[in-house]
């Protein structure tokens, strides 16, 4: 038995997108500073190690389940299992085993963190198991796998607290984030494939989208990230009013990229190639980061605002 198609089914190469629980870890190290300490480490460790096998898990019944449809595609044919190369009974098998240990790690760090990580092994039943199905529904489905983006929020915030949560308004921002990624997905997919009868042959929801019907619902979302967006700055750290015009030009080049031919949205998994976007990104990141540590009183005064009660690193003015 070849044991690599059984690693490539868990896909450890999306293991990326728990990135978006830095930003968890980043909220508390503002919030609850003495939160984020080197004593820490080992307990973040065994966090990040949780969320990656409970996400293998759910890629793996991702695949068990997509294998019908993935014959119907012109790359997807080619995974383990439509391609041959998996005994299903050891795919299920796969699939219990790395939620079980996933979990089980999850409950050594703490209620909220154990919901957390169960709540991301519920949303792939949601998003792929019959008769919900979500993947196969228009906007649902990219509003259901989008929550994942909050999860994985909360998943670095209650990997170093548990006590309290995280503004509001920041996860319903997180989530808009998420569900402008997962539409320009879709939408270089309707692209790529070309013919809608094709797209809806291997996807139903591509038999109601558009390219035009997939434009107006990203318009939708990086709506709605804006407008939660700015209620957490409001509220929370004006400061991010820096930040954000650069924030906002990572999403138009995300979008940008999502209208290239074989777009390579349609693989997030692989966008650290993209040089240029990955290092703006990674810039971007680094100016929210920042941003968040940094107090300029000069600016709530010309806005009106109250300044948050938590003490910054460095005050400028």
């Amino acid at each position: 038995m070849k044991v690599r198609p059984y690693i490539r089914i868990a896909r450890p190469d999306h293991w990326f997108k728990n990135g978006f629980m830095v930003l968890g870890i980043v909220i508390v190290s503002f919030y609850e500073p003495e939160a984020f300490t080197w004593a820490a480490l080992p307990r973040l460790a065994v966090a990040i190690v949780a969320t990656c096998l409970v996400a293998s898990s759910n890629y793996v019944l991702n695949e068990i389940l997509d294998a019908p449809t993935d014959l119907k595609h012109p790359e997807k044919r080619l995974r383990p299992i439509p391609a041959g190369e998996v005994s299903l009974p050891l795919a299920w098998a796969e699939w219990i085993g790395l939620a079980a240990i996933g979990l089980g790690l999850a409950s050594t760090l703490g209620t909220a963190f154990l919901l957390s990580a169960a709540a991301l092994w519920v949303m792939a039943l949601v998003y792929n198991v019959p008769p919900v199905r979500a993947k196969e529904l228009p906007y649902v489905d990219v509003i259901t796998e989008s929550i994942n983006n909050p999860i994985r929020l909360l998943l670095g915030w209650f990997a170093l607290v548990d006590t309290m949560l995280p503004p509001v308004s920041l996860l319903l921002s997180y989530w808009g984030l998420g569900a402008f990624l997962m539409a320009t997905k879709r939408y270089a997919e309707l692209r790529s494939i070309g013919d809608r009868r094709r797209a809806a042959a291997y996807r139903a929801s591509f038999a109601h989208y558009t390219e035009e019907r997939l434009l107006v619902s990203l318009f939708f979302y990086a709506s709605l990230c804006a407008l939660f967006g700015g209620v957490f700055l409001v509220r929370c750290k004006l400061e991010l009013l820096f930040a954000a015009p650069f924030v906002a030009g990572a999403m138009a080049a995300y979008l940008r990229l999502g209208m290239e031919p074989d777009s390579p949205t349609q693989k997030p998994e692989l966008l650290y190639r993209e040089r240029g976007f990955f290092a703006y990104v990674v810039f971007c990141g680094m100016l929210f980061f920042a941003a968040m540590f940094v107090e300029v009183p000069a600016l709530y005064e010309l806005f009106r605002v109250e300044p948050p009660r938590t003490p910054a690193l460095w005050r400028l003015g």
